[in-house]
């Protein structure tokens, strides 16, 4: 039987603390804690040398760590500045050569915002800049990373689990990431609540992209603060307030018998937390 894997998106608390400061240093970090994914952030900027990519690789490679990359949170792909909107292009290009350097299989990006304009114009612009990536893409060795569209948090982002179901039957090199946190929000607190409301959405992805993607699919899983709007803040499985609750969702990968990437983005437990959510896994099966 395949197993999940957990990990931590970005650096720890507890690894900085440590004295660690470098990336480098993460994939040995994760391996002794007995976690087996990480994802390097690169929300701010594709900013680090090819040289500390292709050593990150490495270093996960040799610690059997799986490794993802986050793209930068500014790209749009449904931005209504056209000059924008297609510049993201560029950041998602940026995003696949740091991830072919770390030895990444996939790119976390997301779609944009639905602010201003009716969201099936944002579904529509979304779709002309992943068509136009892929034409640009044909230039390029970047074969074997998947461009993962993530589900979000805000109510006025373009990224609910349908939409991002549509974006993905664009082309198979698109396939989903759900943040089940980011549902719990932007759902003020009513979804991702049950056992039943997570199968729903392994079911979803399996019945709109196929049983392989939904059974193997990159997850992300943190407890998110909300607002009127949606998400507010990410937190720590202990906040004691705000879910999603990381058991039940630990225990119904169990029973679902999928074997997804689960990257826990907790605020500085992400590494502790995404423990959490494999040992209690493991307990289930």
């Amino acid at each position: 039987m395949k197993l999940a894997k957990f990990g931590p998106g970005g650096n720890s608390s507890l690894f900085t603390q440590s004295g660690k400061k470098s990336s480098i240093e993460a994939p040995l970090w994760v391996s002794k804690m007995n976690l087996d994914a990480y994802e390097y952030e690169c929300g701010n900027g594709v900013s680090g040398s090819e040289e500390t990519f292709a050593s990150i690789g490495l270093e996960a490679a040799k610690n059997g760590v799986a490794m993802s990359l986050h793209s930068p949170y500014y790209i749009s792909l449904s931005g209504i500045d056209p000059a924008k909107r297609l510049g993201s292009i560029r950041y998602i290009l940026q995003s696949l050569n740091a991830a072919k350097l770390t030895g990444s299989n996939l790119i976390v990006v997301h779609a944009g915002s639905a602010s201003k304009i009716d969201r099936r114009e944002a579904v529509k612009l979304a779709s002309d800049t992943l068509y136009k990536l892929l034409e640009t893409l044909e230039q390029y060795d970047f074969d074997g990373i998947k461009i993962g569209l993530e589900t979000m948090g805000k109510i006025n982002q373009l990224g609910t689990l349908t939409e991002i179901m549509e974006l993905c039957k664009i082309d198979k090199r698109f396939v989903p990431v759900v943040d089940f946190g980011h549902l719990y929000a932007r759902s003020l607190g009513t979804d991702i609540v049950s056992s039943d409301h997570i199968k729903r959405v392994f079911f979803t992805v399996s019945s709109s992209l196929g049983a392989d993607i939904a059974e193997n699919m990159h997850c992300h899983y943190s407890c998110i603060e909300f607002s009127k709007g949606g998400e507010y803040k990410h937190l720590t499985f202990d906040n004691g307030k705000f879910g999603p609750d990381p058991l039940i969702f630990a225990q119904t990968l169990a029973e679902l018998k999928v074997a997804p990437t689960v990257i826990c983005e907790s605020a500085g437990t992400q590494d502790v937390d995404a423990l959490f959510l494999k040992s209690a896994y493991m307990e289930a099966l």
